[in-house]
């Protein structure tokens, strides 16, 4: 979630009421150890991790926000270009310039890339295997702000969380207007914090959303005709939540609170705790993702001063079943 100045005047206000839904240790709680930066980017340069997909080796595909690129950086912290999103004349978002946001990959090795422009460009940006040319597929409103990206093969679609509209998008693979999926106060931002439906997943039959400005982690089972179930609230004061990975099979997720510089385990019954801070080099990180004994952390920086560091951390993640 790209730097806003708003967001920083309420987070002192806000960081007590995220103690309230904290809860002690767990014995079923994985382990999350042995952390380690493994490559540091270049603020000044736009280079700053929004969104995180991985690929098979194990290495990492991330977008940068403002340079509106894509980059693989391997688990020894070698950094490659992807590909490059278009220059937009006169483009614009809800946080100055265009921005590259959330980022899907298909198991043929396709990339899926949310861009945010204020123009006609924003939408869903189809990258092939192996880089080269992005091509846009998805034609979203000018006004809307994707963010959250996921791709459910198995019925061809892509889902999107809208972060300024307060909406999650569905979108056929094939490309095309995006169809508005589910709505409702659950998913809006707020007066004080203009930035709604944020991260998403799709997870064992749901459509799973964090809402920033409402600092809660959100379920929205999919029906059998694919349409929106009731929006259930499964977490609450996550401060700042940005996006989220689930740590295995079950419906315990490590979530991103970027304004606390903490990686947060959220429980299957809602209570949470931070497993990662910023001793730990985060730095307003912004999304997760997790394969087999390994959870990557993107950080952004774009609310630390006066030495901002853009980074990917990795850590150890204890095998569980919850």
């Amino acid at each position: 979630m790209p730097r806003h100045p708003r967001l920083a005047a309420v987070v002192t206000a806000t960081a007590a009421l995220g103690a309230l839904a904290a809860g002690p240790a767990s014995a079923g709680d994985p382990a999350v150890t042995d952390p380690r930066v493994v490559a540091h980017f270049d603020f000044a340069a736009g280079e700053t991790p929004e969104n995180i997909a991985l690929e098979p080796d194990g290495s990492a595909d991330l977008t940068f926000a403002f340079a509106h690129r894509v980059v693989r950086v391997t688990r020894q912290g070698v950094t490659t270009p992807v590909a490059t999103l278009p220059d937009v004349p006169g483009g614009h978002s809800p946080v100055g310039g265009p921005v590259a946001s959330g980022i899907a990959r298909a198991h043929d090795g396709t990339l899926y890339v949310n861009y945010v422009t204020g123009t006609k460009e924003t939408g869903v940006w189809r990258i092939a295997p192996g880089g080269g040319a992005p091509e846009q597929i998805g034609f979203f409103p000018a006004d809307s702000f994707p963010n959250g990206l996921a791709l459910d093969e198995k019925c061809d679609t892509l889902y999107a969380a809208d972060t300024g509209l307060g909406r999650v998008w569905s979108l056929p693979v094939t490309g095309g207007e995006p169809t508005v999926w589910a709505t409702g106060a659950a998913l809006e931002p707020t007066v004080e914090i203009p930035f709604g439906a944020n991260g998403l997943k799709v997870h064992h039959g749901a459509v799973w959303v964090s809402n920033t400005a409402q600092s809660t982690l959100l379920r929205i089972p999919v029906r059998e005709d694919r349409t929106a179930g009731p929006i259930e609230t499964r977490a609450t004061g996550l401060n700042f939540i940005d996006d989220f990975a689930f740590t295995g099979h079950g419906d315990t997720v490590l979530a991103a609170l970027i304004m606390d510089d903490t990686l947060e385990l959220v429980r299957p019954d809602g209570t949470h705790k931070p497993v990662l801070t910023a001793a730990d080099g985060l730095d307003n990180p912004t999304s997760a993702a997790v394969r087999a004994k390994s959870v990557y952390v993107p950080s952004a920086a774009y609310f630390t001063t006066p030495d901002p560091d853009p980074n990917l951390l990795l850590a150890r993640i204890s095998k569980n079943k919850l």
